[in-house]
């Protein structure tokens, strides 16, 4: 099976974006074509990472549409929905069209157009990704996430202020982060006075609503240096899941999802976790980002809330974790994020971060679907 090479990648400005969803797709894929030198007519396979265009616009159709507006009929589309984790998918379903052969060129664009909707509604939306018997009962993603993190911390004595750190760590990354939808750092003061949504968790704790997209180009890696010299490749890919009804799970603070997909890509890629140089991880809330760096492998189970209190996942780090800014301060579209991560790795492993630029060869990229029902972990490294 040939290795899966990326030759373009692209990303537009999240934040509150005026248009619709079909406008930000379009702006990320002919960014990205540009990016790749390609033609639209060369496109091969096109899909569309998205979650709720339906829900949220009312507009269903997109990928169909997506491959009219930039002239890339006659290719084959397909959208793909797996929540809040759509990005990784369609990165897993636009690698697996190029590693099966079926296709030569594909396109993934991912995107989400929220923040025209009131944070009630959207939010509702959202916790539609929960299992009926928790919907019914109010249950929400927040309610999991501060039930979790008191969880967390009660288990292994970890200090509140360290959940407060990982928002303070991306923030300032974030500000190097031209496409990042809050652009300043913030202090831990800040975080820690934030109001109470579920507690231990406060505002800052939380990542915003966001609109925008982001766009892969994927080819044979035997075939990638007639576009460019200048590529990074898939080295491995996996996706699991984890019980829908999350209070069903043994431990709360361990993410199946994450560990079983984790030991899917590692085992492709023929890596383990010290071969990682940089990570993306789907920081939805603070303490996310302590059970994926456990889960992954990086850290010993309670021990990731100590590698932030050290310094370990700065940008200066060891491991820098989410020099992009993270979903934290980057933003969540929720069918671009997984591509926006991927975007990140590509630039990282190629040299081309600009100020974000930390010293790496290889960058795994961890993307959740609701509360670890659903993950797609995908390993990026530079061209050989």
């Amino acid at each position: 099976m040939d290795r899966v090479a990326i030759i373009g990648a692209s990303m537009t400005q999240f934040g509150k974006r005026e248009g619709w969803l079909r406008d930000l797709l379009v702006e990320a894929a002919l960014d990205c074509l540009d990016d790749g030198g390609i033609e639209p007519g060369e496109i091969e396979h096109l899909y569309v990472s998205n979650m709720a265009s339906g829900e949220f616009e009312g507009q269903t159709g997109v990928p169909n549409m997506l491959a009219h507006d930039i002239g890339a009929v006659p290719a084959y589309t397909q959208r793909v929905d797996q929540t809040s984790s759509s990005g990784g998918a369609g990165t897993y379903a636009a690698w697996q069209s190029v590693a099966s052969g079926v296709s030569d060129l594909t396109m993934l664009v991912g995107g989400e157009k929220m923040t025209h909707r009131s944070t009630a509604e959207a939010t509702d939306v959202i916790a539609s990704i929960t299992h009926p018997y928790e919907y019914k009962q109010g249950v929400t993603l927040p309610s999991f996430a501060g039930l979790t993190a008191r969880h967390y911390l009660d288990k292994y004595d970890a200090p509140r202020e360290s959940l407060g750190k990982v928002a303070v760590k991306n923030h300032k990354n974030g500000v190097d982060n031209p496409h990042a939808q809050f652009q300043k750092e913030v202090s831990l003061e800040e975080v820690l006075e934030s109001p109470i949504v579920a507690d231990p968790l406060r505002l800052y704790d939380f990542c915003p609503i966001t609109d925008g997209s982001g766009a892969l180009l994927m080819c044979p890696e035997s075939v990638a240096e007639q576009y460019t010299d200048d590529y990074a490749v898939i080295a491995g890919v996996g996706g699991a899941t984890d019980t829908h009804v999350v209070h069903e799970r043994e431990d709360p603070t361990v993410m199946g999802g994450v560990v079983e997909s984790g030991k899917t890509a590692y085992e492709m890629a023929d890596m383990g976790p010290e071969n990682i140089d940089v990570a993306e991880l789907h920081d939805m809330f603070t303490i996310l980002e302590f059970l994926q760096s456990e889960d992954l492998g990086f850290f010993e189970k309670g021990e990731g809330w100590k590698a932030v209190e050290e310094g370990v996942t700065d940008r200066d780090g060891d491991l820098p974790v989410n020099t992009s800014g993270g979903l934290k301060s980057k933003g969540h579209p929720l069918g671009a994020s997984g591509v926006a991560q991927i975007y990140e790795l590509y630039q990282q492993v190629r040299g081309e971060a600009g100020p974000r630029q930390v010293d790496a060869e290889t960058g795994i990229a961890c993307n959740v679907g609701g509360f670890g029902n659903c993950v797609i972990t995908t390993i990026l490294e530079a061209a050989r």
